[in-house]
């Protein structure tokens, strides 16, 4: 839900900065916070034990970037806030958009999707990442977006968890997120 004491100083498409005052012990103190529409990010068990990962061209970065297949819960910033007044359930709708990227990025429909956790980036930024795991599917014909550069791949548990540690996964919170899923299997 949107903070009544916050007041919007910035605004891009897809991140702003957030004032919000806050009263501690009488005195008004004034914070700034990085907001940006939540991320959904899947971790896809295949049949035979392995996992599906995105090995992706970062037209951003200009590099190559192997990650959790995964996106955006929102596309722009003023349809999360809009979301945000409305008080509806984020996870919910976090849901709709993981099945809606495993058709697009992985060529999945996933028939048995269950959530996992949600990361929270920190007290400055607010950036959560909402994990589900992806057991059962079907498949379906992958319907990237234009400018998407992606190739799925399989890889071994054991492949798996030697690339979130060598950094061969760029995406830190994921890492984190894959290595307690794998101890926990």
């Amino acid at each position: 839900m949107k903070n009544k004491n916050e007041k919007i100083v910035y605004q891009g498409k897809i991140i702003e900065i957030v004032e919000k005052t806050v009263n501690v012990d009488g005195k008004e103190f004034h914070f700034e916070r990085a907001r940006r529409a939540p991320g959904v990010r899947l971790i896809i068990e295949t049949p035979e034990g392995n996992f599906i990962l995105n090995k992706e061209k970062r037209h951003e970065l200009k590099e190559v970037d192997f990650r959790l297949p995964g996106g955006k819960v929102f596309d722009y910033l003023k349809d999360y806030n809009n979301f945000l007044e409305q008080e509806g359930d984020i996870n919910t709708k976090a849901k709709e958009a993981a099945k809606l990227e495993a058709v697009q990025e992985v060529g999945i429909r996933p028939i048995k999707i269950e959530y996992l956790s949600t990361s929270h980036c920190g007290a400055t930024i607010d950036w959560d990442l909402i994990y589900f795991v992806v057991k059962k599917y079907e498949k379906v014909e992958r319907q990237t977006e234009e400018g998407e550069d992606i190739e799925n791949i399989e890889i071994s548990p054991e492949v798996l968890k030697e690339w979130a540690l060598s950094s061969k996964i760029q995406e830190d919170r994921s890492v984190a997120v894959i290595l307690k899923y794998l101890n926990n299997k």
